[in-house]
């Protein structure tokens, strides 16, 4: 049976973790509207996406 044959510090657990954490949300401005969006992603507020209307605004 697999024991670890000494305790694991908190530091070094902690260094093992400080990449699971998760990435900071990237925004970029819409170019129609203004309003900030996710890249790569249809507009919330006016629906467009790449110059063009693709999908009708939220109210």
């Amino acid at each position: 049976m697999a024991v670890p044959k000494s305790k694991i510090s908190n530091s070094r657990r902690g260094m093992r973790r400080s990449h699971d954490s998760l990435p900071a949300s990237i925004s970029q401005e819409c170019s129609n509207c203004g309003e900030l969006k996710r890249p790569h992603h249809v507009c919330a507020s006016c629906g467009t996406y790449d110059g063009r209307e693709v999908a009708e605004a939220e109210a």
